[in-house]
């Protein structure tokens, strides 16, 4: 069974490339297009600009982040996507 997840994320795809190794771990990238193994299933993750959100003078970049994992259990692919949201996660207070 496959996965497949799309988000929408507030971040620059320069942000995106910085967080994403913590977030997924090696990988290996061609353009918007990166591919990588988890647990031995393989993953692939493409990156698709959005408008920027405008509130004001404040610019926010935007993009749909697709997540794909080949045949993998919903319990393999909840792993996946918990490492990948802790990746992402900014501080604040």
């Amino acid at each position: 069974m496959g996965f497949h997840r799309s988000l929408e994320m507030s971040v620059s795809r320069e942000e995106f490339f910085r967080l994403l190794p913590a977030a997924v771990g090696p990988f290996a990238g061609d353009g918007d297009t990166i591919r990588g193994r988890h647990e031995h299933r393989a993953w692939v993750i493409r990156l698709v600009p959005l408008a920027d959100c405008r509130v004001g003078s404040l610019v926010v970049p935007r993009h749909r982040v697709d997540i794909v994992i080949d045949d993998c259990a919903e319990e393999e692919a909840e792993a996946f996507m918990s490492r990948f949201r802790r990746g992402f996660l900014h501080g604040g207070g």
